[in-house]
This record gives C-alpha cells, structure tokens and sequence, in this order.
C-alpha cells in the first residue's frame, strides 16, 4: 500500500496497526530468519512463520488502541504466549538476557524498512512519526518478553533450588526399622520442611520405627532451629517412630542451655554413633567393639 493523505490524517499508531495487518506476512518472513525464531523453530520454517504473524497481528492489536508503551495492554498476551515462551526456552538453554534483549531488538530493523517502503518520502513528518511509533512498539515488545523470560528463570532457579534441598538432605536406612537424616548446613524453614517430610516419607516407606537426626554438621543452633527439630520429632513420633537428635557437640548444648530452649523431651545423643546404638539396643541387637572398631552382632 502507498500511504494516502487520508491516511496520513490518522493518528500514527492507527497506520501502524493497518500497515502491520496488511504487511505481516512479509514482516513474518523477515522474522523467521532471525536469531529469536530461527534457534528455536530449527525443524521447520513454516512454524517460524506462523508464530511470527501471530506475534505480528498481536502487535497490531496493541497499536490500534495506542497503548504503545502499556506492557499490560491486553494484545500483549499473545506475545507473553508466543515470544516468552521462546525467550524461556532460550534462558533455561543457557542464553543471557542480554543476548536475548539483542535478538528481540534485532526484529525492529526489518520492520521499520518495510514501514518506510510504505511512504513516498520516508523523510516526511508522517513517515517519521510512524518510525517512531513502531519502534516505540517493538520497545514495548522487547520489555514483555523480557518480563517473561526473567520469570522463567526465576521458576527455574527456584526449582533447581528445591532438588539442591532435596539433594542435600538424604534419608539413610542405617538398619533394617533405623533410618538417618544427617544435616549438613544452615537449617532454614524451606529447608526444615523438606528434612520434615522425606523422613516422614522413608518412615513410611521403610515402616522404620527409629528416626535420628544427626546435626553434627549444622554450625549453629538457635530458637528457630530447635523449634524445627522439635516439630520434626513430634512429627515423626505421629508415624509412630521414635526420633533421636544426635551430635550435640559442647558448644552447641551450651549455647541451648544459654537461649534456655527446653529439649526435655527430645531424646538426644552425642554422636550418630550413639544414636544408633541406641536404636538397635532397643531393638535387641547388642553391639560390640573390636580392636577392628565396632560391629554388630
């Protein structure tokens, strides 16, 4: 099309918005090749070019209502859609937001090109104003997709962050009925929770009927710590296992007496070794030590 005076009468983001309607297969084409489209669609071609004129017609929605710079204007809901999920794909294959923002900010050269071939002057006041609208646009554009795909990484680091949990804190079976969760680090709430129900889950599964906790490896125990440890063994002794604290080193009981938190009805002992004896004991096994160490028997 050839811009008329009619249409130069209108308001920039209305010529945009038709030249985007009009022009998009073209525009599309142009897209597909890009970086942003072409490193996801690798197989075929032709989804790169339908994604892009869905993105395209999206873009058209977003300039008819003027709400060039409104990353919350309603037809920016495809572009979440379409282009973050591609940018999300592309975050968690390891490629930086700055590349990213670059790929997005590389669709803008394309485009504008074309909008300029849709003027006889690309120099006049009109054509310049368009340019300037629809790079404003496509500004707007790159801002979504970011938005999206930092969310992405974060879910992504959030999860990653879980199984790190997850991972550093095992339930061991020690015996046959004895399982142990030895903890190794700060102990938090998020953590807490994780160390609370994998023990409930291998009590269950290991119909285990002795749960020790062993904090040789925490550096620190607070109020908050011990109140964790204290739901964790009321929680145990719900399944029906009996819950032993073990490795208590000095400092640590000496900094418990000083907060004065009251773990009278926690049973402790002083090493995992301990603990474990304990448990067997209780369930008949006598233990023995040999000049090789100890054994059971």
């Amino acid at each position: 099309m050839t811009v008329s005076e009619q249409d130069a009468a209108e308001s920039a983001p209305r010529v945009v918005s038709s030249f985007l309607e009009q022009r998009k297969e073209q525009i599309a084409q142009r897209w597909a090749d890009a970086p942003l489209f072409r490193s996801v669609f690798t197989v075929s071609r032709d989804e790169a070019v339908e994604a892009c004129k869905a993105v395209v017609e999206a873009l058209s929605e977003v300039a008819v209502t003027g709400r060039l710079e409104d990353i919350a204007a309603p037809g920016f809901g495809t572009v979440r859609d379409q282009l973050g999920r591609m940018a999300a794909t592309r975050a968690r294959s390891g490629s930086a937001p700055a590349q990213i923002a670059a790929e997005v900010a590389g669709l803008r050269a394309p485009a504008v090109d074309l909008l300029r071939e849709e003027f006889a002057d690309p120099t006049a006041p009109q054509a310049q104003e368009c340019v300037l609208t629809l790079t404003l646009l496509l500004g707007t554009l790159r801002l979504v997709v970011m938005e999206t795909a930092l969310d992405a990484n974060t879910e992504l680091i959030e999860r990653q962050r879980q199984q790190l949990l997850e991972v550093a804190t095992p339930v061991i079976e020690l015996w046959e009925g004895t399982v142990a969760v030895p903890l190794i680090g700060t102990l938090d709430s998020a953590r807490s929770q994780i160390v609370m129900e994998s023990l409930l889950e291998a009590i269950v599964d290991q119909r285990a009927r002795y749960a020790i906790l062993d904090i040789t490896g925490v550096p620190t125990v607070d109020s908050l710590v011990a109140q964790h440890l204290m739901k964790t063994v009321a929680a145990a002794r719900l399944m029906g296992a009996e819950c032993i604290v073990s490795g208590i080193r000095p400092a640590i009981a000496q900094t418990i007496v000083q907060l004065g938190i009251d773990l009278g009805s926690v049973l402790t002992r002083a090493s995992l070794a301990d603990a474990l004896a304990y448990a067997l004991g209780k369930q008949g096994i006598e233990m023995s030590r040999s000049d090789a160490g100890a054994s059971a028997r």
